[in-house]
């Protein structure tokens, strides 16, 4: 018989100096987007199942944990991801003609971890930027998502840069089977030169050898000119790498803090992302702290086809790879019911003061909390006085 205390493989409680660093950076980096103009949303946690999984593209159905409406009887799923709400909201909801950005933070949930230390109930923050096709949406978003690691205390934040168009470009007519598209982006990233060629077979040899030169093509900006003599010279791969070299300058400029690398095989989410992708490294951690980029067609699931731009992170995560915050310095105070001593402790409240009041026989207990300053009765009066 399992005790009821153990929770399920990969889920966990948030105990109290992790839950605070947690909610901290949430409201700062909320805070942040708000900032930028972003306007916070909150959507359900459970929706209908085709609209969760609407434009969401391949292998997400398998992430959901799905159940029956007792109401309505339809399948419901506990979301996976928050960007299809998103669009949405701004497909259906608003309903904007202009730019509208977006910015929200909640719990999804996965019905299989991402990696062997991932929680299953990742805390999600994200950005979403709406209706403008031009890179400068591109730029900001990378802007807002470097300025989030910067708050959360990261350094020696590394951002890989990519391009779902480049392989479009090198496949543009050839028919391919949904199956045959996702072994061949698998082995692109897995840099599989044997499998490349054993999918490329048949195929003309412009695209058979651009295929097998892609898994070379990684390391700093002077990939681009490469690519551009080894690709095929298509109207998408030609647009592709010279957004990529503007957005790699502007970035640069501003940034030169940050390590910029291209690695134009790596196509996770191609089936999601129509332009340029990119992930953020930081040391300490092997996986992406976070993933973003353009996704123009996530809203014509719902009728609406917007520009759209955005990356997401786990704030659990996030907090795992920051510095650890200090204590919140408070003061300590006696539990009495002496009407004097519980104004006392009332007023510095108000202003802004966290008050541990130590209940009797708990005197030395505040392990949450640095209290730095105690409050004594000196005469008729309580005052603050240092420890």
């Amino acid at each position: 018989m399992s005790s009821a205390w153990l929770l399920p493989e990969h889920i966990a409680d948030v105990l109290p100096s992790q839950a605070r660093r947690i909610e901290e950076l949430r409201r700062e980096l909320l805070d942040m987007a708000r900032s930028y103009g972003c306007e916070l949303v909150i959507p359900p946690l459970l929706e209908h199942l085709d609209s969760l999984l609407s434009g969401t593209g391949s292998g997400s159905d398998i992430k959901l944990f799905k159940l029956v409406d007792q109401l309505s009887g339809r399948s419901l799923g506990l979301r996976a991801d928050t960007t299809p709400q998103v669009a949405r909201i701004d497909a259906h909801l608003l309903n904007r003609q202009g730019v509208t950005r977006l910015c929200y933070c909640g719990p999804i949930a996965h019905t299989r971890p991402d990696g062997l230390n991932t929680s299953r109930e990742p805390l999600q923050f994200g950005v979403e930027i709406y209706g403008h096709a031009g890179l400068e949406a591109d730029l900001e978003v990378h802007e807002l998502a470097l300025d989030a690691l910067r708050r959360a205390g990261l350094s020696d934040v590394m951002l890989d840069l990519g391009d779902a168009r480049l392989l479009q470009g090198v496949l543009d007519g050839i028919k391919l089977a949904p199956e045959t598209l996702e072994a061949l982006t698998a082995a692109l990233a897995a840099k599989d030169l044997s499998a490349l060629a054993a999918l490329s077979a048949g195929m003309p040899a412009v695209t058979r050898d651009a295929l097998l030169a892609l898994p070379s093509l990684f390391g700093g900006r002077e990939v681009l000119a490469e690519a551009a003599r080894r690709l095929p010279d298509h109207p998408l791969v030609k647009a592709a790498l010279a957004d990529l070299d503007w957005l790699a300058g502007h970035l640069a400029a501003v940034h030169p803090e940050v390590s910029l690398g291209f690695d134009l095989a790596d196509l996770q989410g191609y089936a999601y992302y129509t332009g340029i992708r990119f992930a953020a490294y930081a040391s300490g951690c092997s996986d992406a702290v976070l993933r973003g980029g353009r996704y123009d067609e996530v809203g014509a699931a719902f009728g609406r086809r917007r520009p759209a731009v955005g990356f997401s992170l786990d704030l659990k995560t996030l907090v795992t790879l920051a510095p650890a915050s200090p204590l919140r310095a408070a003061v300590r105070a006696p539990w009495g019911d002496d009407a004097s001593l519980r104004q006392a402790v009332r007023a510095l409240r108000e202003q802004g003061e966290t008050v541990v009041c130590m209940l009797p026989g708990h005197e030395h207990e505040a392990d949450e909390f640095d209290c730095d300053r105690e409050l004594v009765r000196e005469h008729t009066d309580w005052v603050v006085r240092a420890l």
